[in-house]
């Protein structure tokens, strides 16, 4: 299984991408960095600027076709920064329209909402993003992590860094299990 990580040059919440990483590689997968400029990201913890990351592929030359899996790590302005990006949309929302699992953490579902990927759809983030997930046609709750089925594929959300290990367990779930027809 490769799973895509989207992340911009700067901003990604460092735990919520290593995390999961290490996750997917724990359990046979290949994690790959997409980012929107080749080289490396910079990650931070919080506002601190944290450890850089090196790029395996930029947004503009990779598909969802390509990958099995997304993972949207937070961070207040790595999804900021991909929500204003074309390219970046669209690769998200092409797991979606390839059925395929995501799962997002924290401020990651600023991205979903550019794709229109949450419209009627339960899930959780972190609670300043309540209101914008709600005037987008999700359903909010405040739970450590949501497992929602409810539309064209698998969409795992989580709250914060507290609820890493529920998340990485859900996400590993979710992107082993078979495919539904």
């Amino acid at each position: 299984m490769t799973v895509a990580f989207l992340a911009a040059p700067e901003g990604t919440e460092q735990v919520e991408l290593t995390s999961p990483w290490q996750t997917v590689l724990d359990h046979g997968g290949t994690p790959r960095l997409i980012s929107t400029e080749p080289g490396q990201i910079r990650a931070f913890h919080h506002l601190d600027r944290a450890d850089p990351f090196m790029v395996d592929a930029v947004v503009a030359d990779a598909s969802a076709a390509d990958y099995d899996a997304l993972v949207l790590p937070g961070g207040v302005a790595n999804p900021d920064f991909l929500r204003t990006d074309r390219r970046a949309v669209e690769f998200v929302a092409g797991f979606f329209g390839r059925g395929k699992p995501v799962a997002v953490i924290c401020h990651g579902p600023w991205t979903l909402i550019e794709a229109d990927a949450v419209r009627d759809r339960t899930m959780t983030s972190w609670p300043s993003l309540r209101t914008d997930l709600s005037n987008a046609g999700a359903h909010w709750v405040d739970r450590e992590v949501v497992v929602c089925t409810d539309g064209p594929n698998t969409l795992v959300s989580s709250r914060k860094p507290d609820d890493l290990p529920s998340f990485d367990r859900a996400l590993v779930t979710a992107f082993t299990a078979p495919a539904t027809p």
